[in-house]
């Protein structure tokens, strides 16, 4: 098959011949109709978190059943699926309570296993257990979820990350009232999504903030009330100054320091900000200590929070009724080959999701 393959970071993903195993065990093979290209796969390429190499990137992603193992009784060659990289092993204490989204023992093949990749005669290292830069995964059953045939897999593939990381961040994690105030920094895939949570679950204000106006006009268009360029001024002030006093929520969704750091700084007193993006590996968010005694919260994200075997098919239904707006999100489409393209133009912010067409 064919797969982007990743040699190291600060270099171009080059398209390559490479094997893939059959399924054994609770193992399915998947032909990948659609993946999405997400910035957390960039945050790699650009070296901001080590990952070892070769191996092959994508975690956001749709396709076809092709193939199940023996043990698999879920699925069945034909049904169609989202891939979702909080893959869960089911026995442990997180997920016996609930939080599958934080399992610490996820399913991998045993190393006397022969690999799932190879290129060349090496093995190729599986990125977030799925590698969907390919044209087939091979993921283990409890990394899918079964959707129906006529949802368009370019679509659902968005809700493989970044609509059940942004949604969900609102939905699972921030648990937001109606009637409240929300700011979310960063306009991109997940912070369109992290707006559209917040219109679904009523609130009365949402504040997008980015530096590129045309994202502002994106999240307006999808449900926003308003937008702040950060490159105009002080973006906290004018958060501070539409809201009298701060916002109820916050949701960084960037990956930024200085973003975190006023995603906490915008919060009125008893507000919850919530750190969604991926800050680089070894960098310390400040914040200013006096602020806890008016409880002021900060708290992490982990995808959404999901129970993604659930969310996912409610994040459809949503989409049917026109209240989760997917269609606008997509600005372009391409296939295997654009993906360097498609980092490209993500970091230049002429995107709001690329989506890899490769089957």
């Amino acid at each position: 098959m064919k797969a982007a393959m990743f040699h190291g970071p600060h270099q171009p993903l080059t398209i390559e011949e490479v094997d893939i195993d059959k399924p054994i065990g609770r193992e399915v093979l998947v032909r990948t109709v659609a993946s999405g290209v997400c910035h957390s796969d960039l945050h790699f390429v650009d070296g901001l978190y080590p990952f070892p190499t070769p191996a092959i990137l994508g975690h956001e992603a749709a396709g076809i059943v092709e193939a199940v193992g023996l043990q698999v009784s879920e699925f069945k060659p034909g049904d169609h699926v989202i891939a979702c990289l909080s893959v869960f092993c089911g026995h442990c204490d997180y997920c016996l309570t609930g939080r599958t989204h934080l399992c610490q023992t996820r399913p991998v093949r045993a190393k006397t296993d022969p690999p799932k990749l190879s290129w060349k005669g090496q093995p190729v290292n599986q990125f977030a257990n799925l590698s969907a830069y390919a044209e087939k995964m091979l993921v283990h059953e409890n990394a899918l979820v079964k959707i129906d045939d006529s949802m368009p897999l370019d679509r659902a593939a968005l809700i493989g990350c970044g609509v059940t990381t942004g949604v969900g961040a609102v939905l699972n994690t921030a648990r937001i009232e109606p009637g409240s105030t929300v700011a979310v920094f960063g306009a991109g895939g997940v912070g369109l999504a992290a707006v559209q949570g917040a219109r679904i679950a009523g609130a009365r204000m949402i504040i997008a903030v980015d530096t590129v106006d045309s994202k502002l006009v994106k999240a307006k268009e999808l449900g926003a009330t308003h937008g702040v360029n950060a490159k105009a001024g002080d973006a906290v002030k004018a958060i501070r100054d539409l809201t009298g006093g701060g916002v109820d929520y916050s949701f960084e969704c960037i990956g930024l320091k200085i973003a975190a750091e006023q995603c906490f700084d915008c919060i009125r007193p008893g507000g919850t900000a919530t750190v969604v993006g991926m800050i680089p590996v070894g960098q310390k968010v400040e914040l200013d200590g006096p602020m806890f005694l008016r409880e002021k919260k900060i708290q992490g994200c982990s995808m959404g929070s999901n129970r993604f075997k659930v969310d996912m098919p409610r994040y459809i239904e949503l989409y049917r009724q026109g209240r989760l707006m997917l269609d606008e999100m997509i600005t372009r489409r391409g296939k295997l080959e654009d993906v360097n393209e498609a980092f490209r133009a993500m970091k230049a912010g002429e995107v709001s999701r690329t989506v890899l067409m490769l089957g």
